[in-house]
């Protein structure tokens, strides 16, 4: 992609030569045009160099990677490899990129593997650990999308295309001499301009200037408008910057269209001399805008804001979309589909194909769903962006510099199958009896993760979370006075909704005289009056051949943990057992992981987490006449099976009289 929509900076890593070389007067010249975006310049300083620092051979890599120049990229980085370099974490990751675009997809893995190891807590990393076992099946070309080069592509760069009326208007650099031969160091092309075109059909007619006054003598565009057209937001270069870095910044401006005529430009109120905003979005009735910035405070590179129009027509001050869609790398070109709640950005820091790719998630409000890749062939190893789509879902646009040339051109895309992007689990927290429960803290953990998601339940005790397609979840409820409630949540299926409830019991107390040491402490809460359950003998909670803890065994569980935290001084004792299905030996190991299970989920709630023990006793204890001697196999029913899978909990230490004070 040509980068110029936003200027950021890139300078890491510097002076870590180890063998301390001083810059030649070359490699100070490369550097300086380096600085002022002058990519072409500094290759060539740094090529004609006697020498280069390590510092410098970075620079040069990152210099051909400014002008995707890969194949110079990925030679240069090798080299600093093998020159016995002393790498930095962002060597790492843009080594991997660059051989990701060149198409070495398993060589680009060894260095995000690496750059995850020097740094796991880096957003970047997470999203290739979490992403990449999917990145053959995003390679895969499922006839999701049906892709059309524009008639009117040439040589010059065209990109974002915007909804305007019922026609498009988009940035490019089509040759727009006037009076002057003016050039952008960066890329030595023509500055941005507007331009906009008629909808033929799939395809768009040759375009136009968009309005003279509005194309300055530097960038102006991407643009973005209101439903009615009335309203214009667009990114254009600080004319007036007179910071000493003497790099120009981009800031946002507003028109308004009255009487016949676009207005003056109007600086939005968060332009900054000390950093760029750009690429605004803004919704059909033109009062929130999202744009992108390098502002101090984001999670570095370019981030996505929010702001919104206030009660006095003042934006808001910006707010970050936070580390769902942003990251350390580029999160750019947002666009928010609103009657379909879909919201679509680009990013090199999400895990993807190489260079930027084209991601969406689900919106609700200020909730962000899973943030996914949308695959190819709508991104591929090439700078994929800027994607728009219909109402409808069914046709849009989107830039790419997969071209020959290698610029940036427009093409529509026909979508060909219905977008799915996640899930829902919605339900509502309640007590046994129905009765809703407001403002219950509640957890959604994905099978075998750590935390995905929290949230509080309204005041009718609903909730909704985004989820992943074809996951396990465990939604977990925790409110004062009751004991934690449990369910588990599958999104396998067709199914955009999954409906999961969570039902509460009430806490409560045991007399402190029936906890002696040898009591069971299963029989004790099944005697209270509250307890809830129709099972007749001890606890059992386990399905067939699982150990698992189950939602309805949680919920037992939770009673055992809220007595031992009643009573910080009692000891217990569990242990597990099986029916006798399979063989003995077969049963230890199964107990065992029964009791293990237990033994996690009550240690992770109580304090003092050593005062419980516990062992497998496999099928050594049967609690009825459904045992298996030899060659004989039981004929009992699952349900007094069930009861042999099972586990018991005995006090081994004598208690006080009084329980922990509330």
């Amino acid at each position: 992609m040509n980068k110029i929509i936003i200027s950021l900076l890139i300078l890491i890593g510097m002076n870590i030569s180890i063998h301390a070389q001083e810059k030649s007067r070359k490699e100070l010249k490369g550097d300086k045009y380096r600085f002022s975006y002058s990519y072409d310049k500094a290759i060539h300083c740094y090529t004609h160099a006697k020498h280069l620092t390590f510092d410098g051979q970075r620079n040069l890599a990152v210099s051909y990677q400014k002008l995707n120049k890969n194949i110079n990229a990925e030679e240069t980085y090798a080299a600093m490899i093998t020159s016995g370099a002393t790498l930095v974490p962002e060597d790492y990751i843009n080594y991997a990129m660059v051989l990701k675009t060149n198409g070495k997809f398993e060589e680009s893995s060894k260095w995000m593997e690496k750059f995850q190891e020097t740094k796991p807590n880096d957003l970047r990393a997470k999203s290739y650990v979490k992403n990449r076992m999917d990145f053959n099946s995003l390679l895969q070309d499922e006839s999701k999308f049906k892709i059309l080069s524009m008639d009117f592509n040439t040589s010059a760069d065209d990109f974002w295309a915007s909804y305007y009326q019922d026609k498009i208007v988009f940035a490019s650099t089509r040759n727009n001499w006037d009076a002057m031969d003016r050039k952008y160091n960066w890329n030595n092309r023509p500055y941005l301009d507007l331009y906009v075109s008629k909808i033929d059909n799939k395809q768009l007619e040759t375009p136009v200037r968009f309005d003279k006054r509005l194309n300055g003598k530097i960038h102006d565009g991407p643009a973005s408008f209101n439903n009615d057209g009335t309203l214009m937001a667009y990114t254009r270069n600080n004319y007036k910057d007179k910071t000493k870095d003497k790099i120009v910044e981009l800031q946002i401006y507003f028109s308004t269209y009255s009487e016949g005529d676009w207005t003056d430009p109007v600086p939005f109120i968060y332009n900054n001399p000390n950093y760029s905003v750009g690429q605004p979005h803004l919704t059909a009735d033109g009062k929130t805008m999202y744009f992108i910035s390098d502002m101090p405070g984001g999670f570095g590179g370019a981030d996505i804001y929010k702001t919104t129009k206030t009660d006095n027509n003042e934006w808001s001050k910006p707010e970050n979309l936070g580390n769902k869609i942003n990251t350390e790398g580029e999160e750019m070109f947002p666009f928010l589909q609103e009657k379909n709640n879909l919201f679509c950005f680009a990013s090199d820091g999400h895990y993807g194909f190489g260079g930027l790719d084209i991601f969406m998630c689900s919106v609700d409000g200020n909730k962000y769903g899973h943030v996914s890749n949308v695959g190819f062939p709508l991104n591929t190893q090439h700078d994929d962006y800027a994607l728009i789509l219909n109402d409808s879902l069914t046709n849009g646009y989107f830039s790419s510099n997969r071209n020959a040339t290698g610029f940036d051109n427009i093409f529509s895309v026909e979508v060909m199958k219905k977008l799915e992007n996640g899930k829902k689990i919605a339900g509502i927290a309640k007590d046994k009896n129905g009765k809703s429960i407001p403002t219950v803290f509640v957890t959604l953990q994905e099978e075998n993760s750590s935390t995905t998601d929290t949230l509080t339940t309204n005041e009718d005790g609903s909730y909704t979370f985004f989820a992943e397609t074809n996951k396990l979840y465990m939604l977990i409820g925790v409110k004062n006075s009751y004991l934690d409630g449990h369910n588990n949540a599958s999104t396998f299926g067709t199914e955009p909704i999954v409906y999961a409830d969570l039902i509460f019991s009430k806490k409560f107390t045991v007399d402190s005289s029936l906890l002696v040491e040898g009591t069971d402490l299963v029989k004790i809460i099944k005697a209270h009056p509250s307890f809830e359950g129709d099972l007749k003998m001890d606890i059992a909670y386990f399905d067939f051949d699982k150990f698992n803890i189950r939602p309805d065994a949680a919920r037992e569980l939770d009673k055992i943990v809220s007595i031992m935290n009643d009573y910080p001084t009692m000891v217990v004792q569990l242990s597990s057992f099986t029916d006798c299905s399979a063989s003995e030996a077969y049963n230890q190991i199964l107990s065992d992981k029964r009791a293990q299970a237990s033994l996690d989920y009550i240690k992770k709630r109580i304090t003092k987490p050593e005062r419980i023990t516990g062992h497998g006793y496999g099928e050594t204890k049967l609690l009825n006449g459904c045992d298996c001697e030899g060659t004989f196999r039981s004929t009992c029913p699952d349900n007094q099976n069930q009861l042999n899978r099972r586990t018991e909990f005995i006090i081994m230490k004598k208690l006080p009289v009084t329980k922990k004070a509330k």
